[in-house]
């Protein structure tokens, strides 16, 4: 037998019975914002409504509006960082790359992107498709050099690294290890403070390295360092481990706290800006490092300098042969005086 339609009274009753309890159902969500959740609109701000004229323009309203919401809503870092890297990488670049990704839980990774005039507007574009305010660009030219871009999307500012000394995770083998995903201590020595370009290359630095506090795949908890310092006007980076001493059955006490030590974990990388730009991936020139040699030209100096040692062997056995044909020498008389003893 088919089974019987409800009627419609008992439709109207279910729904009715459904309003009466409003606690079986979650309340709504607010929406989300770039300064967190917006929350609904406190007393004051309605009060503030309520007492503007209702003359007033309605830009004004949402003006006031937006500035009553803002001072009541909290502010939340959602820094992401784009990490990728061109076409014919080295690997062991390409190591360091992927150990910077493990370092900050709040990066994301892409596919390589060809180093060619066009990368600037391919990674503009991946950079909006990935929902991504900063983006760390490893760049390898000739297989041999690599140049790191540490840009703000997406109005800028840009700087251009070339990354010297570098040494993996890997291949140093230090003794060091910390918990991945924990969220670092940044540290930077004081050369920072003393000119403008390194004041804006050090708020980079805190922006793109720093975990967002409740990051979901960070931990609540500190316990290695990052850091900065500025040595002969390069960058120099390096990851502590904060090593406490304690037995397992006894907390750590205050008084054990000025037994910390630092234990090296790696990776390192030293940092020689080249260029800061206004734009992002370009623009106009902020600042030019006016020491800054290309890898290209010290190659160039080098061959030189080989071409030079070979030319000068040359003409050392040239004036050795004319030296010889001036300076000949006289027949000596006792050259045959044994040949018919024998």
């Amino acid at each position: 037998m088919a089974k019987k339609r409800k009627r419609s009274s008992d439709a109207a009753a279910a729904a009715a019975a459904a309003a009466e309890k409003p606690g079986e159902f979650a309340p709504e969500r607010p929406e989300r914002t770039l300064f967190g959740f917006m929350e609904k609109p406190t007393a004051a701000a309605a009060d503030l409504e309520e007492s503007e004229p209702e003359t007033a323009s309605e830009g004004g309203e949402d003006d006031a509006a937006a500035v009553a919401v803002a001072a009541a809503a909290p502010f939340r870092n959602k820094e992401k960082v784009l990490v990728t890297c061109s076409r014919r990488i080295n690997y062991r670049y390409r190591h360091l790359m992927q150990n910077v990704v493990s370092l900050l839980p709040h990066a994301k990774k892409d596919s390589k992107v060809e180093s060619k005039q066009s990368k600037g507007n391919a990674l503009n574009e991946l950079l909006e498709l990935r929902s991504c305010s900063s983006c760390l660009f490893f760049e390898c030219r000739k297989q041999k050099d690599l140049y790191l871009w540490m840009v703000k999307s997406s109005g800028g500012p840009s700087v251009k690294f070339l990354v010297n000394a570098v040494h993996t995770m890997e291949e140093l083998k230090l003794t060091g290890n910390h918990l991945k995903g924990s969220r670092p201590l940044l540290t930077f020595s004081t050369n920072f403070d003393e000119q403008p370009h390194w004041k804006l290359v050090k708020e980079m630095l805190t922006q793109i390295f720093a975990t967002p506090k409740d990051h979901r795949k960070a931990k609540p908890f500190h316990d290695h360092v990052f850091v900065f310092s500025i040595v002969d006007d390069h960058v120099w980076f390096r990851n502590y481990q904060i090593s406490v001493p304690h037995n397992e059955t006894d907390k750590v006490d205050k008084g054990g706290l000025d037994k910390m030590t630092l234990v090296e974990v790696g990776p390192r990388f030293c940092l020689n800006p080249i260029k800061i730009f206004g734009g992002s991936f370009g623009g106009p020139t902020l600042y030019e490092n006016p020491y800054y040699i290309s890898p290209n030209q010290i190659r160039a100096l080098e061959k030189r300098k080989k071409a030079g040692k070979y030319a000068k062997k040359v003409k050392a056995k040239v004036r050795r042969k004319m030296h010889e044909m001036e300076n000949t020498l006289e027949p000596d008389e006792f050259a045959g005086l044994w040949k018919g003893e024998d």
